[in-house]
């Protein structure tokens, strides 16, 4: 394999020489390749239908008279029922009687690859190593020949496409040909950095596009036409890319509402101008900048698990990522945000700090979260002036960060006391959320100076780490004492408790799915993680 190769902006060549100076072998970085395909398998959407799915109507009652009803239903009815069944039993349907054989060809296909495999996909990600499913890629191919379109949903994940360059450009060309609504498209390494055919933009009918482990085409040799008329939802999983094919995908999606970008093998460089999203997610990044410069319609913004370094190399050692910068320009409905990091990130109001005013920066924010290192005492003295930036904010998300090293100081209730008015705290915050709390003094004063300063302040909940408890101590009670014996400001605050189930240590809960759901007020509100105490 070549130096083009690449994971992570690291070269074949420079990875491997890397781990070996730190005394692992080659086998590491095929872990790392199925560690990037875990979390690529695990982010995907799933297949809107699934072979191991239950019939619901299979031990009703039926009359014993040998008539087929099912079949006389309307074509229309008939359609709709093929078009939710996997494609190999939809296929099927034609055997059942003469009235069926027409439905297969006339119904919207949804197709999975997965679902071609011996078990059906039961038996979870084909790692690397592992041998390529040829007899899935050649079904997959008479699939697509055979059936005129237009496709409801395809999920291709399982093939091998290095091995399969032929197969794989001739599918995209069928998908644009026969309308294809929903595509999960991801190229299982290595390589790593295969070129996606162009041809990606002919799919005009696409709603939904997830795009997994690919080079994505040169944008600047794609036709100045080219455009996802109807694309609503995109998703990006450690794909290859520059700044310029990002903006252009951008561009050209004109109703484009949901964007998650899981990974990137370079620096993230966001700069959004958007009429149509109200949605981004960007987990396992590098995000250098982000800047919403106008994004009219944006309601949430959400970075998790980001890199702490930069995934470049420079002569086999990481480069220490510099604090990212996330400029506000023009996003008046921008209503959740996080999780930010203070003392790690710089949150910039480009047209406020030419005003010679730092402060009231995003006004429309209801709902943050931030993730803090208490024991880390030039990163606590962040918090006030990032708290400052949202002076409407209603709902905060509090996520305690473990330091790997030994605290370098303890901040006391003297500080927030003496640092000055923080306005959401005295008026507007109803709901705080602190999770991971390990008992620590600079945590505790937190949590008192919110206490007795919040004056409209609802419901205060602390998820207490699961290194608290010890049989018969009562440690985290004798902790929490400073905080329930505060003079609170809102006598209507109720504190809660809960024991927290993680015990890895891991950052904040998260779902993306519930990120994106609308219908859902607060993402960051997972009442499943905790167990009240």
């Amino acid at each position: 394999m070549d130096d083009a190769h690449v994971i992570q902006g690291i070269s074949w060549s420079d990875m491997v020489a890397h781990m070996e100076r730190g005394g692992m072998d080659r086998g590491m970085v095929y872990f790392g390749y199925n560690l990037i395909l875990h979390y690529v398998y695990s982010y995907l959407p799933d297949p809107p239908v699934s072979p191991a799915a239950a019939l619901s109507l299979s031990a009703a009652p039926s009359p014993n008279d040998g008539v087929d009803r099912i079949s006389r239903l309307p074509d229309a009815v008939l359609r709709d029922i093929v078009s939710r069944l996997p494609a190999k039993d939809a296929a099927r349907t034609a055997a059942l009687a003469s009235r069926w054989r027409p439905l297969w060809r006339s119904a919207p296909l949804t197709l999975a690859d997965s679902h071609l495999l011996p078990d059906g996909g039961a038996g979870g990600q084909l790692v690397i190593g592992a041998a390529s499913p040829r007899a899935v890629t050649a079904a997959v191919s008479r699939v697509l020949a055979a059936h005129p379109g237009p496709f409801r949903c395809v999920h291709l994940t399982r093939t091998t496409m290095e091995e399969h360059r032929g197969e794989m450009a001739r599918w995209l060309d069928i998908l644009a040909a026969k309308g294809v609504q929903e595509l999960v498209f991801v190229n299982r390494p290595l390589p790593i950095d295969l070129r996606l055919p162009a041809t990606i933009f002919s799919c005009a009918s696409l709603t939904r596009l997830h795009l997994g482990i690919w080079r994505l085409p040169d944008t600047a040799a794609v036709p100045r036409a080219a455009r996802f008329p109807n694309l609503r939802d995109l998703g990006l999983y450690w794909n290859s890319m520059e700044d310029r094919d990002l903006d252009f995908m951008l561009e050209r999606s004109p109703v484009l509402e949901s964007l998650f970008i899981l990974g990137f093998q370079s620096g993230l460089r966001l700069r959004l101008v958007n009429q149509s999203l109200r949605c981004i997610q960007l987990g396992f990044s590098f995000a250098e900048d982000i800047d919403l410069v106008d994004a009219p319609r944006l309601e949430r913004l959400f970075q998790f698990a980001e890199l702490t370094e930069s995934p470049k190399m420079n002569n086999g050692r990481s480069t220490r990522k510099r604090s990212s910068v996330i400029k506000i320009g023009s996003a008046p409905k921008l209503r959740v945000l996080g999780y930010l990091k203070p003392g790690e990130q710089e949150l910039v109001d480009p047209t406020l700090i030419c005003a010679g005013n730092k402060e009231n920066i995003v006004p429309s924010v209801q709902i943050l979260g931030i993730e803090v290192q208490f024991g880390v005492r030039n990163t606590v003295k962040k918090v006030p002036g990032f708290l400052r930036c949202f002076p409407n904010l209603e709902t905060l998300h509090v996520q305690s960060r473990p330091i790997s090293e030994e605290s370098t100081g303890k901040v006391s209730v003297k500080f927030w006391q003496e640092g000055g008015p923080i306005k959401c705290i005295l008026q507007s915050i109803k709901k705080v959320f602190f999770y991971e709390f390990r008992g620590s003094r600079s945590e505790v004063s937190f949590l008192k100076f919110v206490a007795e300063k919040a004056r409209v302040l609802e419901q205060m909940v602390v998820v207490v780490c699961i290194e608290c408890f010890s049989p018969g101590d009562d440690n985290v009670r004798v902790k929490l004492k400073p905080l329930t014996s505060a003079k609170w400001n809102s006598k209507a605050c109720r504190l809660e408790l809960f024991r927290s189930p993680v015990t890895d240590g891991s950052g904040p809960a998260y779902n993306h799915e519930l990120a994106s759901d609308f219908e859902f007020a607060d993402p960051f509100d997972l009442k499943y993680y905790k167990k009240q105490l």
